[in-house]
């Protein structure tokens, strides 16, 4: 049921306080205190801002809050992953212990566990492994894992049972993470695929399931400037129309989608 994959944000934003900043390959993770926060489920986001010099001028971007999946959660603190590629990552990479962070959450509908005795596979895309580092702590299986290169492989770490492809092919297998899914289901086709990743990546593991029949939930990605579904800037179309990524998804199934991207 779609309770048990959500659960409700406090009114309004908290202010978290930094723990540790460290660096994985090219990303950081973030430890954050939110000792006032609800336990977060599995595939959930939250909007995250910097406490101090988050836009307000003509040269201070970003001015809006940017969405985050958790990488885990537990005792009062949450972990992010990110990678600085923007104004938004950029300005939280630089955060250190003791400085503050604007947390809203947690938002979105999460995973759904597997039924019928399927078995989980976690497929995931570079900063996309996100996600399923909670959910692999709760239902296991083997986490297959793309990234551009041995550097940005580094973060496999992050997760246990890991096979990884990259695209250079400087670690692990050399190619799509998808080449791995397909032998993985070749191997057992009674699974249940949990995706979260890039729009191409994410499409790929839609077309695979859904030539081997296989159920899927792709954790999706879009821009949000809200995340109540008020904006309207996080919307997909699905086969019963348009939904809103931050109050139907981010989580959705893949059979009720025609494509992605």
């Amino acid at each position: 049921m779609t309770s048990s994959r959500r659960t409700p944000a406090p009114f309004g934003r908290r202010c978290g306080v930094i723990e540790a900043n460290r660096g994985v390959g090219p990303y950081r993770v973030l430890e954050v205190t939110d000792l006032d926060g609800p336990a977060p489920r599995p595939g959930q986001f939250y909007m995250l801002a910097a406490a101090e010099r988050w836009g307000g001028g003509d040269h201070e971007r970003p001015f809006l809050p940017r969405a985050f999946s958790f990488l885990r959660a537990g005792d009062g603190r949450l972990e992010f992953l990110l990678e600085d590629v923007g104004p938004g990552t950029h300005r939280l990479a630089e955060l250190g212990p003791g400085d503050g962070m604007w947390l809203t959450g947690p938002l979105g509908i999460g995973f759904a566990r597997p039924e019928d005795g399927r078995a989980p596979v976690l497929v995931g895309g570079g900063i996309g492994i996100v996600p399923l580092a909670g959910w692999q702590d709760e239902v296991g299986g083997p986490a297959l894992l793309g990234f551009r290169s041995v550097a940005h492989a580094e973060a496999a770490t992050l997760l246990a049972d890991t096979r990884v492809a990259t695209d250079d092919g400087s670690a692990g297998h050399h190619g799509p993470v998808t080449d791995l899914l397909e032998a993985s289901l070749d191997s057992d086709p009674h699974a249940v695929v949990y995706a979260c990743g890039p729009p191409a990546m994410l499409e790929a593991v839609r077309a695979v399931c859904a030539d081997r029949g296989v159920e899927a939930q792709l954790a999706m990605e879009s821009g949000m400037a809200c995340g109540f579904g008020a904006c309207f800037g996080c919307v997909v179309p699905t086969r019963g129309g348009y939904v809103r990524l931050c109050v139907d998804g981010p989580v959705l199934d893949a059979e009720e989608l025609e494509a992605v991207g």
